[in-house]
C-alpha cells in the first residue's frame, strides 16, 4: 500500500503502479475522483483498493474474474458505469472523429477523381484525311491588300499515315488559271501536348514554308496558329478545318496583321472523297 501510494504521489502513472505490484494493466481499470482512501495493500491483490494523493482519489480494480469484452481491457465495461456522461461523450467523439475525417477524405477524393477531366487523345483527329480527295481551291490573289480577286483551281490530294498514325503526309496538286500548284503538308502529332504541328512546303521553293501551325480539334473544328512574316510584315496565320464528314471536309487559311482582331480568309478548299473503286 505504501509503495503504491508513494509511486502515485511522485507522479508515476497507474500503469507503472500496476506493473510494480505484479498485475498487468489489462486487468485493471482506474477511474473514480470521489471515493475515499480504502484499506491496505492486501486489497490490491484481492479486490478494489483506492489511493488518495494530491487531493484526488484513484480506484484500482482487479477484474480478472469478470468476462472481458472485445477491443477493451478486461473489466472496462463493468467500470464504465462510473464514467460521467460528459466524459463518455468526449471519449466517443475522440473515437469517431478520425473515422469521420477518413470517410470525408475518401468522399472528397472520389469527387475530385470524378470531376477531373480526362486527358484527350487527339491522335486520330486527322484520320478523316487518309485516302484520295478531289480538291476545289479558291485563292485570294493579293492577301492583305484590300483585293477581292479570287482564283480557282481543281486537283487531287492524297494523304497517307506514317509512324503508325502519329504523323501524316499529304501530297497536293492543282491546276488553275494562273498555273500549277504542287505542295506537300507534313502533320506531326505531339502526345505530350495532344496537339498537331502542320508544315507546308511548295515544290517551287523546296523548303518548309516557315514555322508550323500548331493546334487541335475542339467540338469538331480544328484551329492551328503560328506567327510568320508576309511582305515584310509580322502576321498571324490561322488554319481552320470544319464541316468534316467521312466523305467531305472544308479548309480555310486566314491572315491577321492586327494581332488576331480581324482575320482575312485567303485560301479555301472544299474536298470530296474519291471512291476506292475509281482510284
Amino acid at each position: 500500500m505504501d509503495r503504491a501510494r508513494q509511486m502515485l504521489a511522485s507522479g508515476r502513472s497507474v500503469t507503472d503502479v500496476c506493473f510494480a505490484v505484479g498485475y498487468p494493466f489489462g486487468n485493471w481499470f482506474s477511474l473514480d475522483p470521489t471515493e475515499e482512501l480504502l484499506k491496505s495493500e492486501s486489497d490490491i491483490k484481492g479486490g478494489p483498493s483506492k489511493f488518495r494523493w494530491s487531493g484526488r482519489s484513484v480506484t484500482l480494480s482487479k477484474l480478472s474474474s469478470l468476462r472481458p469484452i472485445q477491443c477493451c481491457p478486461e473489466g472496462v465495461a463493468m467500470n464504465m458505469k462510473r464514467v460521467p456522461a460528459y466524459l463518455m461523450m468526449g471519449i466517443l467523439a475522440a473515437f469517431l472523429h478520425p473515422l469521420r475525417a477518413s470517410a470525408q477524405e475518401d468522399l472528397d477524393s472520389a469527387k475530385t477523381s470524378a470531376q477531373a477531366p480526362s486527358k484527350r487523345n487527339g491522335q486520330q483527329d486527322f484520320d478523316f484525311e487518309l485516302g484520295t480527295w478531289k480538291i476545289h481551291l479558291r485563292r485570294l490573289q493579293h492577301p492583305l491588300s484590300g483585293s477581292h480577286s479570287w482564283i480557282e483551281f481543281d486537283g487531287i490530294s492524297v494523304t497517307r499515315k506514317v509512324w503508325d498514325g502519329r504523323a501524316q503526309i499529304e501530297e497536293f496538286e492543282t491546276d488553275g488559271q494562273t498555273g500549277h500548284i504542287e505542295g506537300l503538308t507534313l502533320r506531326l502529332y505531339n502526345p505530350e501536348t495532344q496537339q498537331w504541328s502542320l508544315y507546308w512546303a511548295n515544290s517551287k521553293v523546296g523548303t518548309m514554308g516557315g514555322p508550323p501551325n500548331v493546334g487541335e480539334f475542339k467540338n469538331g473544328v480544328g484551329e492551328f496558329f503560328c506567327q510568320d512574316t508576309f511582305n515584310g510584315r509580322v502576321i498571324l496565320i490561322r488554319y481552320q478545318w470544319s464541316r468534316v464528314t467521312p466523305n467531305s471536309a472544308h479548309f480555310e487559311q486566314s491572315f491577321s496583321d492586327d494581332g488576331g482582331k480581324i482575320w482575312e480568309v485567303n485560301w479555301i478548299t472544299d474536298q470530296t472523297r474519291v471512291d476506292k473503286a475509281s482510284e
